[in-house]
C-alpha cells in the first residue's frame, strides 16, 4: 500500500525529474497552490501544482513563464487510502480552508487601506497606460506609479486591488481573493433592465462601455469568466448576459468565454482578428 507521504514523495520526485523543482511543503487536498520555483526571481510563484491523494492519485505542476505544464499520476497500484489517511487529508483541506479565508480578510483589509490612499483621477493623460490603450480612468486610481483598478466581490465589498504600470504589467495583492469578484464599469441598474457584458481585462471593459454604454464586469482572467458570469446571473437575474471574449492563439480566450456563456444561458462574442482583444479592435477604429 502506498502512503500518503510516499505519494507526496512521488509527485515531488516526478515533477523535479520533468524539470521544475520547488522546497515548499506539498499538500494533497485537491486544491491549486502557487510555490516559488528553484531559479526564478526571490519572491516570485511563479509554479502552481494540484495534487489529489484519494482514489488513484493524480495531479499536475506548471511553470508559467517557461510553459512547462505536466499531468501527473501515480505509476503503481495501490489499495485505497485508509480511513485515518482521509481524516487526516480532510483535516489538512479544512485548515488551508482557514488559513486561506484568514488570509484573504487580511488583503482585503490592505486593500482599502491603499483604496482609500490612492488619487481619483479623471483624466486618460493622467496615467501612460490609459494612454496607450486610449480608454477612460473608469473608477479607476494612482498610486504611486501604478493605475489602481478596484475588485469586488458579489456583496459589492472591495476585496482585492490590480495594480497596473505603464508599461502594461498587472499584478494583484498577494493572497487575496480573486476567483468569482470582479471589477465595475457603468451604472449596474442599467444591467437589471437591459444586458450587461463580462470580460477579461479593464482595458477591454473599458472600451466596450465606451463603445456602447452598457455596464461591464472585468473579471480579470479568462478562467475567472465563469465564475464572474454565474455571479453576475444571481445578482441580475432577468439581465441579457454577453461574454465579451479574447482571440487568444491558444484558443483559451474563446473556450472560457464559449463555457461561461453556456453557463448562464447567455451569448459569447469573439473578435474576428486572430490575437485580438476588443480593446485591440474598438481603438483600431474597426468594430
Amino acid at each position: 500500500m502506498t502512503s500518503y507521504q510516499e505519494i507526496i514523495d512521488q509527485f515531488r520526485a516526478d515533477i523535479a525529474n520533468a524539470g521544475m523543482v520547488f522546497k515548499e511543503a506539498i499538500i494533497a487536498d485537491g486544491v491549486l497552490h502557487r510555490v516559488y520555483v528553484e531559479g526564478d526571481k526571490t519572491g516570485t510563484k511563479n509554479g502552481a501544482y494540484v495534487l489529489h491523494a484519494d482514489g488513484k492519485p493524480s495531479g499536475y505542476a506548471e511553470h508559467f513563464p517557461s510553459g512547462f505544464k505536466i499531468i501527473w499520476s501515480l505509476s503503481v497500484q495501490r489499495e485505497p487510502l485508509s480511513l485515518s489517511m482521509r481524516l487526516q487529508i480532510e483535516d489538512i483541506r479544512k485548515l488551508r480552508n482557514l488559513e486561506r479565508k484568514h488570509r484573504q480578510k487580511e488583503v482585503a483589509e490592505k486593500a482599502r487601506f491603499i483604496w482609500s490612499k490612492a488619487k481619483p483621477i479623471n483624466e486618460s493623460i493622467q496615467h501612460l497606460y490609459l494612454i496607450r490603450k486610449q480608454i477612460n480612468p473608469y473608477l479607476a486610481r494612482l498610486y504611486k506609479s501604478a493605475l489602481l483598478i478596484p475588485i469586488f466581490n458579489e456583496s459589492r465589498e472591495l476585496v482585492n486591488l490590480q495594480f497596473i504600470d505603464a508599461d502594461g504589467n498587472k499584478r494583484f495583492l498577494a493572497g487575496g481573493k480573486k476567483k468569482g469578484c470582479f471589477s465595475v464599469i457603468g451604472d449596474s441598474a442599467k444591467a437589471e433592465r437591459e444586458r450587461l457584458l463580462i470580460c477579461e481585462g479593464y482595458a477591454t471593459g473599458s472600451s466596450l462601455h465606451k463603445e456602447l454604454g452598457v455596464f461591464v464586469m472585468v473579471a480579470m482572467d479568462a478562467g475567472n469568466l465563469e465564475p464572474v458570469a454565474q455571479a453576475a446571473r444571481r445578482l441580475f437575474p432577468e439581465a441579457e448576459i454577453i461574454v465579451a471574449g479574447d482571440n487568444d492563439a491558444s484558443g483559451k480566450g474563446q473556450a472560457e468565454a464559449s463555457k461561461a456563456a453556456l453557463a448562464v444561458n447567455g451569448k459569447y462574442l469573439i473578435p474576428d482578428q486572430a490575437g485580438a482583444d476588443w480593446n485591440d479592435v474598438l481603438s483600431a477604429g474597426v468594430a
